[in-house]
């Protein structure tokens, strides 16, 4: 990367950090998508200075991006990244004009969630009642208890601590994105899977780390080891699932909740949504069931 550019770069992601207030993992992205980009114009460009960065040259990284085959999503993330920084760097006065305003985002293909069905999901915590005979299987119970019980993101279950879970008023506190705490309730039964499950740390480790959920070695829980888990119970138990990943699981509890009728600001609300056009996703489901019930019922369908 150009000497030129790490300072700015570096400035932009200490804004990000302390005034922000941004996690760790989406500042990481915010890095890695920037020294992608000027990894591309210390090659092609010989190090060009901020100020002389145009609008042709973001395009032609967008165009080699596309060339690449690189997902729409990920391009429009990448371009999301470099508002970002131009706009930051406007407002310092590092430059006087930003190169994004004539920048068009690729088209995104709408991908509706992928989710398990009511049934299934019945059958899979069924499934993990019975199984768990070792620490392993009692965590993979308690990660799809949760994650269907909640709806947290990943990031925020394995970081989650035993004193976000309120006993006496039933609800979890949740820090989520930028750190933005919600509450989410949850009922007798869940709340007794969690106390069951601490108590057995406190009989199998000697000092019981303060986060909720731990590994055999009574380390707490990384995101590799839950993905690999849920991914694991997933295959075995719902294989016709297109992906399968603890994201799957927050779709689920999401899915199941408009389905059953659910206001759509409340599951906002549950998700830590900044925004209601993030939910909507999820009434596609609940559109289809109407769309059944009216070819059953409707005489002129």
């Amino acid at each position: 990367m150009p000497v030129l550019t790490q300072s700015p770069i570096q400035s932009f992601l200490d804004y990000l950090k302390f005034e922000k207030r941004y996690s760790r993992h989406t500042i990481v992205s915010y890095q890695n998508d920037l020294d992608q980009f000027f990894s591309f114009l210390a090659s092609q460009y010989d190090g060009i200075p901020l100020k002389s960065i145009t609008h042709s040259i973001v395009r032609s990284w967008v165009v080699e991006l596309m060339e690449d085959e690189i997902q729409a999503k990920s391009i429009n993330r990448k371009i999301s990244a470099l508002r970002s920084f131009f706009k930051y760097q406007l407002k310092t006065g590092v430059i006087e004009k930003t190169p994004m305003s004539n920048i068009i985002a690729p088209k995104v293909s709408k991908r509706l969630p992928t989710f398990v069905n009511e049934q299934d999901t019945k059958q899979l915590m069924e499934a993990l009642n019975t199984a768990t005979e070792d620490w392993k299987s009692l965590n993979a119970k308690m990660l799809f208890v949760l994650f269907y019980a909640t709806g947290m993101r990943l990031s925020e279950l394995i970081n989650l601590k035993e004193t976000q879970v309120d006993k006496s008023k039933s609800y979890i506190k949740v820090l989520g994105k930028g750190n933005k705490e919600r509450v989410i309730p949850i009922t007798k039964d869940v709340l007794t899977i969690i106390e069951d499950y601490r108590q057995q740390k406190r009989k199998v480790f000697e000092e019981p780390a303060e986060i909720l959920l731990v590994t055999e070695k009574g380390k707490p829980l990384y995101a590799k080891y839950a993905y690999l888990l849920v991914k694991k119970y997933l295959g075995e138990q719902a294989k016709n699932l297109e992906k399968k990943s603890p994201h799957v699981l927050r779709h689920t509890f999401a899915t199941h909740l408009t389905n059953n009728g659910a206001d759509l600001n409340a599951v906002k609300e549950l998700l830590g949504h900044a925004s209601l056009a993030a939910t909507q996703i999820y009434t596609h489901n609940t559109i289809e069931k109407l769309k059944d019930v009216y070819k059953k019922a409707h005489p002129k369908a």
